[in-house]
């Protein structure tokens, strides 16, 4: 990127570094590039380097856009999360008060602040500030969601509302809306709302949050009543409520540290979510409603790095559990980071490559990314478009990114020399810059919300705060509205996005009546019948006729979202359309086999049922079929798993997947007689194919079995002193291997291998040969049995 004179000018660069600058030009009369600009910023002091006057200068800039300060320090510290309003005015909340019993750092009594910034001028900078609201209970909060006089803050363990009742930017009334959320003081509790296109709140929490209780501290409860179930879901989880906070979902589950969830037009659902660090495993998802994301195990909870039949090769991947069947996969990877906040821009200033695209803070690699999705199949391919970068200075640390009403960003950087949930190592820093089309005023359209051709034209707006202000005033206005909403849907010619969210309120003013859904259901635009589908679910009444006729649907995303709306429907033909869909299923796309493998969830019985009755002869015979084998979760598919896993033509490496297969399948008995049948063999590598079917019987079936104590037994002897001896007695409990684990305790009691002997010696009621070493004449062995056990914590 070459930079003129005038541009080094906005980014900030003294005239002493101009007329370097110029000297350089009268030599050379080509504009000065991104090289030359380095040398010239590596020769401010550091003092220049923090200070706001260069703080452009330290950012590599996409082509066609400048960043410019909207704010700095002192007038704020710290930003967490921003939002925009529909005045264009900026709401940030600070976190001076973050993690003070990790960093040490000071705290302001008072609490942190939720600020409001305004720019009066158009110029691009704020000029006008305002504490919203400041109390001693607000430290570090992680969300803000501006809903024209009503603010949600969200901070483990509460989400406020806080209320403006007279018009002064001065919350005069605090309400707790949910409670009981676990992760305070950590940046892997809860996270910020957002405004869907359906009217709906939309919202997540990190792998710390574990429960979610309402504004009296009762469970909060779903549409039909029943509680929200956090034993099933676990760790970070993404969630939808009505506009009162009620009628709350699950959406997703599964995750360590999703920030913040991002909805577009049609109701998908985009999100980043955090490695356990260091593991370069940071990955965007689209996130597949009801669907799991595989941080842990999703049987056992146990982390990733538990040994398991069949893992992934890479440390990355495996970090997911992604070769498990019932995990969605990723839409891709980025590596090593600590991602924030993300936005679909559906605004129109940015470049066309930015367009209608996620874009997203991380502030490990100190960049603000986009994203650019295309997509395969029934998921998706992303590539990555960098809009702002911290290349010379790595104190940038982009935190979110919000769409201002004149469609340019506005994002928040925590500024640091660190990063994560431990290191806040300037607490007297913060910025906030706005990314735009050089030389472009920050000017607001007005917005008149009042009739339904105002509202409409706001509806349009590429800011949430607008959409939201219009989307509740054309859902009040009601049937009036409606001759103005079916004008932009009916406009073939009109951005499909737009069509889309008119689309959604004609479904919520006039219901499955509406001719508009009727209309959506035959658009030539995939997209439009898969927002007419979700609509239609939101809807009361039966959702199967309007599945049905999509499950012929050439387009195998609108295919995607029928599997995915037959979860949890337990109407009279959900299983035979299921089948029909199944049998569309190509043997390649893992996103449209983990869409049947949601919508069969809780119904695997009478879905497998019916797809046997469309599946031929042989059910496993190609590769589509023996997926849908390896993904289902009933008794019934039993011994056609047992055919793949026992299947000698093919190599046991390939057929690893099947054995993990049985391990989700709750066959029960069934499954252990399959698995044992196979240890009876005589194939050539029959000892290998043992140990693996050992890993996968339920214990107390293997204890009643001769045959398979006699397998086991013959285990145990080859692998003594390795960690796979210590695996089988640990998951067989083996009270006859006491003798030998305590060998093996006193043999290595400062490794961990004889620590393990030594736990579990203790675990199956090995105590009495301990105290009889310990009281014996070898004062070596008494030593060693001892060390072996100091951590057992007993």
């Amino acid at each position: 990127m070459k930079l003129s004179k005038s541009t080094l000018y906005t980014l900030g660069f003294s005239a002493a570094v101009l007329g370097l600058v110029a000297t350089y030009q009268t030599t050379n009369p080509s504009r000065v590039t991104g090289s030359q600009l380095d040398t010239l910023y590596a020769n401010l002091s550091e003092e220049q380097k923090r200070s706001p006057k260069y703080a452009g200068a330290g950012l590599t800039v996409a082509e066609g856009l400048e960043a410019n300060l909207f704010a700095h320090e002192p007038v704020i510290t710290n930003p967490t999360n921003i939002d925009v309003d529909h005045r264009g005015r900026v709401w940030v909340c600070e976190a001076y008060n973050y993690r003070p019993a990790i960093t040490g750092n000071p705290t302001h009594a008072e609490g942190d602040r939720i600020m409001i910034l305004e720019d009066t001028d158009g110029d691009g900078k704020s000029d006008k500030q305002k504490i919203f609201y400041q109390g001693p209970e607000i430290n570090a909060p992680l969300g803000i969601l501006v809903m024209g006089n009503r603010v949600l803050v969200s901070q483990s363990p509460y989400v406020w509302l806080l209320t403006d009742t007279n018009g002064d930017d001065k919350a005069d009334k605090r309400e707790v809306i949910f409670q009981g959320i676990k992760g305070e003081q950590h940046d892997h509790g809860m996270h910020a709302f957002v405004f869907g296109p359906d009217g709906k709140l939309y919202f997540n929490f990190g792998n710390e949050g574990g429960q979610l209780l309402d504004g009296k501290g009762q469970p909060v409860v779903d549409k039909n009543g029943k509680a929200l179930d956090f034993k099933k879901n676990r760790m970070g989880m993404v969630f939808r409520c009505d506009p009162d906070f009620t009628n709350v979902e699950i959406l997703g589950n599964n995750f360590r540290n999703n920030f913040e969830v991002a909805i577009d037009s049609y109701g998908t659902m985009w999100q980043s979510d955090n490695d356990d660090d260091g593991n370069k495993g940071v990955r965007i998802n689209y996130v597949m409603p009801y669907g799991n994301y595989g941080y842990q195990d999703e049987l056992t909870g146990a982390g990733w790095r538990a040994n398991r039949t069949n893992m992934e090769e890479e440390i990355p991947l495996r970090h997911w559990h992604l070769n498990d069947p019932g995990v969605v996969p990723n839409l891709l990877q980025t590596g090593a980071g600590s991602p924030t906040g993300m936005v679909v821009y559906e605004g129109r200033m940015l470049p066309q490559r930015f367009q209608d695209q996620m874009i997203h803070c991380d502030a490990g690699p100190n960049v603000v990314r986009a994203y650019p999705v295309k997509k395969e199949g029934a998921g998706y391919t992303a590539t990555i478009a960098n809009v702002l970068e911290g290349t010379r200075d790595q104190w940038f640390r982009p935190s979110d990114v919000c769409v201002a009403p004149d469609g340019s960003l506005i994002v928040a950087d925590w500024y640091d020399p660190g990063v994560g949930g431990h290191q806040a190592r300037d607490q007297n820093r913060g910025r906030i810059y706005r990314v735009a089309p050089a030389n472009t005023a920050y000017r607001i359209p007005k917005v008149d919300a009042t009739t339904p051709e105002g509202a409409v034209e706001a509806l349009q707006n590429p800011n949430m705060s607008v959409r939201y202000m219009a989307w509740n005033a054309l859902f009040g206005i009601g049937t009036k509205a409606v001759p103005q909403l079916e004008k932009l849907y009916n406009n073939e010619s009109a951005n499909p996005r737009m069509r889309a969210r008119a689309l959604w309120l004609l479904s919520k003013i006039q219901g499955k009546s509406s001719p508009s859904l009727e209309k959506a259901l035959k658009e030539t635009n995939p997209d439009l019948r898969i927002t007419a589908l979700r609509a239609t679910l939101e809807l009361p009444g039966d959702p199967t006729p309007t599945i049905s006729r999509l499950a012929d649907d050439a387009d195998p995303q609108v295919r995607r979202e029928c599997a995915l709306a037959l979860h949890n429907l337990q109407t009279q033909g959900a299983a035979d359309i299921w089948a029909k869909l199944a049998q569309e299923y190509d043997g390649k796309d893992r996103w449209y086999l983990e869409a049947l493998g949601i919508g069969a969830e809780g119904q695997w019985d009478r879905f497998f049922t019916a797809w046997l009755k469309t599946a031929g002869e042989n059910p496993i015979e190609n590769a589509a079929d023996r997926d849908i084998v390896w993904r289902a979760r009933t008794k019934e598919s039993i011994p056609m798993l047992a055919s793949l896993a026992g299947d000698a033509s093919v190599s046991l490496k390939e057929r690893l997947r099947y054995f993990r297969a049985f391990d989700f399948n709750p066959g029960g008995k069934e499954k252990s007689e399959a698995l044992l049948k196979m240890m009876g063999g005589d194939v050539e590598n029959q000892d290998e194919l043992n140990k693996l079917i050992l890993r996968h019987l339920d214990p107390d079936f293997v204890k009643k079995s001769p045959q398979a104590m006699s397998s086991l037994q013959k285990l145990l002897d080859a692998t003594y002193g390795t960690s796979e001896y210590i695996e089988l007695v640990n998951r067989y409990g083996v009270p006859s291997e006491n003798k030998r684990l305590l060998e093996l305790a006193m043999q290595k009691p400062y490794e961990g291998l004889g620590r393990d002997a030594g736990r579990i010696l203790l675990s199956q009621g090995g105590a009495p040969l301990v105290w009889a070493t310990l009281k014996g004449k070898d004062t070596g062995k008494a030593a060693a049995a001892l060390a072996s056990i100091r951590s057992v914590g007993s």
